[in-house]
């Protein structure tokens, strides 16, 4: 099924890229990876890879030519694929580039340093093999937080090892080095951030490789980066001046989990065992060298010693609950919080979210539908699917054929127009540790119940292990948010941009209904859609729930 390929934003102030050289052409095989284009930037020339195989169907543009970020680049698909719609529906006014002045050139002093600057500023370090830079994660990364590193300055690195774990505004995610070497230089340190195209770490072999240079032309002069390299070695001092207190309290640490004093542990492992009040240096790590991950943390047992310390503090409550009561006194009773530092995740939730609520005027229609005919034809649909549907799958399924009868509600607020989508990608809100990511069904409405099934296991998996690729989260067109499975018989969600619409799905309730012999039961489930009124209003909101409940009410016609 053919994808569009739209034009990156490939640094911070990037408002358009000049295609300057096609590495493929029209009707040319491509596999993901696949070098398609370099790109010239504001600031460099990058080079674009294909992230899926396929035929390179269209471009959107000629060498030399000028396209807009988030514009059409290009489209991948199937040979003899209509993309006809694709192509139509991406014939957008080009925006225009904002414009800089250029200050006049001032005149300075004679300094030491004004002779090496021309030197540094001309060093382009994006064209570096031994250099890598902080990649776009996701559409709307902006920036990147160091979780993790999985090599020391110094350490031997090979193609595909594991650098460090970083952390977007959707997942945390590990990046792999593409090459081998010595890591000679990291940009930051943990928990530390880096823009995206910032400088992220050097590899190259020692001794051949200006380190100072490169760190000078990324930083924008000497100077700055030798402060920044101070600062981490007072970081560095700070934490050593720190470790002699956790040996005392942990002697019995396990060799195999640590390394100089360093505890090899994966972001969730850590996570885990300070919710769970677990010291981690007293666990012996079952990992790639000693390294201590989840199930480490999961099969943990507390020693003997500290089962009998807290089964004397059982007996000992125990006591005091038989005794008297006594008055109450304040000694020892402290009042006190805990301050848990923001994920990069629920950072970028709270500001996008944030701005959604107080931006788009929200307004919200609920409707109740009979499940029972959805319910029936489950139980004969899983008799003969190769994969088993869900009723989240059914109302994936209803959601995008009532999207294809009404497009206006399938739409994007932009200002000074609603853009329209001419397809239909769903986007499905998957709880996961740091909060909610969103893995999208791209092209639902064409899709069977059993593809639907299969795809959305497959994205819930790979959410929930922070698996997903970039084009994986991105590209939706609507929104559903399921609650069911929590006993939620009805919420409200928050729009989630740059959709006009979320649909919150409740659980199936039996409840007593009146019919003609009588009274029964009936099994129904409430619907509650969030639309931005600036591009959908409530008639039409109203008949597209109307055509969604006649879906799921007669899951029959869903197949037709």
């Amino acid at each position: 099924m053919a994808e569009k390929i739209l034009m990156p934003r490939l640094s911070d102030t990037m408002t358009e890229g000049v295609i300057a050289a096609w590495h493929k052409k029209v009707g040319d095989k491509v596999k993901k990876g696949d070098l398609l284009a370099e790109i010239e930037t504001d600031k460099a020339t990058m080079e674009l890879e294909s992230y899926k195989d396929g035929t390179l169907l269209h471009l959107g543009g000629d060498k030399g030519a000028k396209i807009q970020v988030d514009e059409l680049l290009a489209i991948v698909g199937n040979d003899g694929e209509d993309i006809s719609s694709l192509v139509s529906s991406s014939a957008l006014l080009p925006k225009e580039a904002a414009k800089t002045e250029q200050p006049a050139p001032k005149k300075e002093t004679a300094q030491p340093t004004t002779k090496e600057q021309p030197a540094q500023s001309s060093l382009d370090i994006s064209k570096m093999d031994e250099v890598v830079l902080m990649p776009r994660l996701s559409d709307t990364m902006e920036e990147g937080v160091i979780s993790s590193w999985h090599k020391n300055v110094g350490d031997p690195v090979k193609k595909g090892e594991v650098l460090a774990d970083i952390e977007t505004d959707k997942a945390t995610m590990e990046l792999e080095s593409y090459k081998n070497g010595t890591l000679l230089h990291v940009g930051a340190q943990k928990g530390e951030k880096i823009p995206v195209n910032g400088l992220l770490c050097i590899i190259g072999e020692k001794g051949k490789v200006d380190v100072d240079a490169i760190v000078a032309a990324a930083e924008g002069s000497v100077s700055s980066s030798q402060a920044i390299l101070a600062e981490s070695a007072k970081e560095k001092e700070a934490e050593k001046s720190t470790e002699p207190e956790v040996q005392t309290t942990a002697s019995v640490a396990s060799s195999s989990s640590s390394d100089n004093g360093r505890v090899k542990a994966s972001p969730l492992a850590k996570k885990l065992a300070t919710e769970k009040g677990i010291d981690i240096t007293s666990i012996s790590g079952t990992g790639d060298g000693g390294r201590i991950t989840k199930a480490d943390i999961d099969n943990y047992k507390e020693s003997t010693g500290n089962k009998q310390q807290a089964t004397s503090n059982k007996e000992t409550s125990k006591d005091k609950v038989a005794a008297a009561v006594t008055p109450f006194s304040a000694i020892g009773a402290e009042e006190g919080f805990t301050d848990i530092p923001n994920s990069q995740i629920r950072n970028i939730i709270a500001k996008r979210l944030g701005e959604s609520k107080f931006s788009a005027p929200h307004f919200y229609l609920t409707m109740e539908i009979n499940m029972d005919n959805a319910m029936a034809a489950r139980v004969q649909l899983n008799e003969v699917s190769p994969a088993k549907i869900s009723f989240n799958d059914m109302v994936v399924k209803a959601t995008a054929l009532a999207l294809r009868q009404h497009p206006a509600a399938n739409a994007s607020w932009m200002g000074d127009k609603i853009r329209r989508y001419n397809h239909i990608h769903i986007g499905i809100a998957v709880a996961i540790e740091d909060g909610l990511i969103v893995p999208v069904v791209k092209f639902a409405d064409q899709k069977t119940l059993p593809q639907i099934a299969a795809e959305s296991k497959e994205l819930a998996g790979k959410a929930k292990n922070k698996k997903l690729q970039p084009n994986e989260f991105s590209g939706n067109t609507f929104t559903i948010s399921n609650l069911g499975m929590m006993d939620i018989d009805e919420f409200t969600a928050i729009i989630n941009p740059p959709d006009s619409c979320i649909m919150a799905v409740g659980r199936i309730k039996e409840i007593v209904v009146k019919k003609a012999d009588g009274f029964g039961t009936s099994n129904v489930m409430k619907v509650t859609m969030s639309c931005d009124h600036r591009s959908v209003d409530g008639a039409l909101g109203a008949a597209f729930l109307q055509t969604f409940k006649k879906y799921l009410e007669n899951p029959i016609t869903m197949l037709l």
